[in-house]
């Protein structure tokens, strides 16, 4: 496995155990890359040239091998003050939280649904979508 020893990445074998969490990881990065070309063939459709990509699974880790070391998106090891200096390109910022809050308000009302959630086909066993499933 990549490790990081004396300030750069090298090889070397680990436990059983985190040997084990690297390959579920991976797992888990797979599905999610499933679901992104799902996201990039919707985009490719609506004739949209971006397109969604995960960081590499060393990028901002805060458990296992590579916590406590910084890494850009590509997976390259680099200096604190190059983490620092760029992590509001690749992370959200402040203002980009305070953003997506401001967008979330609570909606309570029979047969209304907040504006960031897509409606529902249909009612819960055949009830219309207006039916008062909680009263508060």
């Amino acid at each position: 496995m990549t490790v990081v020893e004396n300030g750069k990445l090298t090889e070397r074998e680990v436990g059983l155990r985190n040997a084990l969490n690297e390959v579920l990881r991976g797992e888990y990065v797979k599905d999610c890359e499933k679901g992104l070309a799902r996201w990039n063939k919707t985009l490719a459709d609506g004739g949209i040239s971006e397109r969604l990509f995960l960081p590499h699974p060393r990028f901002h880790r805060h458990v296992g091998e590579y916590a406590g070391h910084y890494f850009d998106i590509q997976g390259n090891l680099i200096p604190q003050e190059d983490f620092e200096r760029r992590k509001s390109e690749w992370l959200p910022t402040m203002d980009d939280r305070e953003y997506v809050r401001s967008l979330m308000h609570p909606v309570t009302e029979p047969g209304k649904i907040a504006n960031w959630i897509a409606p529902p086909a249909a009612g819960i066993k055949g009830k219309p979508f207006e039916f008062e499933y909680v009263r508060l």
